[in-house]
């Protein structure tokens, strides 16, 4: 908390072998119009700088925290990083991605103006490939416009603790969220509004190393 007050956003960003690319992430959510948050970053065992180039944003920024444990999986760091955050809503950034900088602002405009949406989405602005791994057959590609995207996920942090995080998977932690989260009943809203990068540029992204 700042100060004793609950930040509105907690974004959590985890990272692994990133030190070419999380400074991009990171400043682009400094640079957000909405100031209303903290920056969580879950380095998972890097061993390549990227720990020190959080901890050089971290040193200028008071909102920005840090954590690093041994490599673990985006799951695990996405729970930690969950664990760790103290904002009424939850919401993530991959490493090699970046926010436009109304991306905060619209997603709580949204939210204060409907207040009985506790799980927000959108689709994403996709700079590469836009095909993936369809999770439940890999050999098939799917295009991202069919897909939920967790990096664009806004969740009420209760809600998310009540439905127990991300399960323990190697891949498609995200669309499990989500199905779980619909079948408990969850209030979810898609939001038109593709103010997330989502970079299918980077050759080991998880993405990218599915099914490709």
């Amino acid at each position: 908390m700042h100060g004793g007050r609950r930040p509105f956003f907690s974004v959590i960003c985890c990272t692994y072998q990133r030190q070419a690319l999380i400074g991009r992430a990171i400043a682009s959510v400094i640079a957000q119009t909405e100031t209303d948050w903290e920056l969580i970053v879950v380095d998972d065992g890097s061993s390549d700088g990227t720990w020190q180039t959080v901890q050089s944003y971290a040193a200028d920024h008071p909102s920005i925290r840090s954590m690093r444990h041994s490599n673990r999986g985006v799951s695990r760091s996405r729970n930690a990083g969950l664990l760790a955050s103290t904002g009424l809503f939850v919401t993530f950034i991959d490493s090699d991605d970046e926010y436009r900088q109304d991306h905060l602002a619209v997603r709580r405009q949204v939210l204060l103006e409907n207040p009985e949406v506790t799980f927000l989405h959108s689709n994403a602005d996709v700079i590469g490939d836009p095909y993936v791994p369809d999770k439940d057959d890999p050999a098939t590609k799917i295009h991202l416009d069919d897909c939920v995207i967790g990096g664009t996920f806004v969740i009420r942090r209760d809600v998310l603790m009540d439905l127990g995080g991300f399960d323990v998977v190697d891949y498609a932690d995200d669309a499990l969220l989500y199905e779980r989260a619909s079948a408990a009943g969850i209030v979810i809203a898609k939001l038109d509004h593709p103010s997330y990068v989502y970079y299918r540029t980077t050759p080991d992204s998880m993405c990218n190393s599915h099914g490709s």
